[in-house]
């Protein structure tokens, strides 16, 4: 073969290389950018009475009155990050410090280590760690590998697929009964992959969706409740859970 018809072989094996990974590129843009959306921005964003919303470097804090206890929490996959700001403010409000870690392209795994920075910037006595969906699965990932920096792991309609049972870690699982999107399977066969200190809790007529402010899900069944009123009711057990 002579070096011309070579040559001409090697470049058209690397324009087919670029055509290939310039589809790659258009394909995940385009996957990244169809996520669902916070409902409203300027309130999400609003502080009250008890709770600063401030935007910082990794995401957001939910400054309220508490000044020892802290939760950081992971979004689920393609849900913009600011939908679950009215679960923190009130989680914040009753003195659990909230920070909401914005993940890129909306995508945990993306971005589960990002715990890390913020606890090393804060100081707090007791650190949780939560999440929702993949959120959730993600934070797990985290909490096996950094079990001795977190006091407790919450779980918003996820499970985990790494073994925590030999952790000292606190575990709770939330979940709706009307939830079509969580695979409740999983959720059942994971109990064995959990420490001692782990509980349930079935909200009644929750859905997958409810826990943030983002409108109806894919795939997820209608629920009996509002968002608001699943939403109340997951602070007010995860406020319960860390005391």
């Amino acid at each position: 073969m002579s070096k011309q018809k070579n040559g001409r072989r090697l470049k058209r094996a690397g324009l087919i290389s670029l055509a290939v990974i310039a589809a790659l590129v258009v394909v995940s843009l385009g996957y990244v950018s169809n996520y669902y959306h916070l409902q409203d921005r300027q309130v999400a964003l609003q502080s009250t009475a008890d709770v600063t919303v401030e935007e910082v470097d990794y995401g957001y804090f939910f400054d309220g009155p508490g000044n020892d206890t802290a939760l950081i929490f992971y979004p689920g996959a393609k849900v913009e990050d600011l939908a679950y700001a009215n679960l923190l403010k009130q989680l914040a409000a009753e003195g659990i410090d909230c920070y909401l870690v914005h993940m890129p392209g909306n995508l945990a795994f993306l971005g589960m280590n990002r715990a890390d920075k913020i606890m090393e910037t804060y100081s707090y006595d007791h650190w949780y760690l939560a999440g929702h969906s993949l959120g959730g699965a993600m934070a797990a990932v985290y909490a096996d590998k950094n079990s001795e920096k977190l006091d407790g792991l919450i779980f918003l309609a996820a499970y985990s697929t790494k073994d925590l049972s030999a952790t000292d870690l606190k575990v709770l699982s939330v979940y709706g009964s009307n939830d079509g999107v969580v695979n409740m399977d999983k959720v059942v066969d994971g109990r064995k992959l959990m420490p001692s200190a782990y509980e349930e809790f079935c909200i009644q007529g929750g859905n997958h969706a409810g826990y943030g402010d983002y409108g109806a899900q894919k795939g997820d069944g209608e629920a009996d409740i509002s968002a608001l009123e699943q939403q109340e009711e997951t602070a007010e057990k995860i406020v319960e859970f860390c005391e």
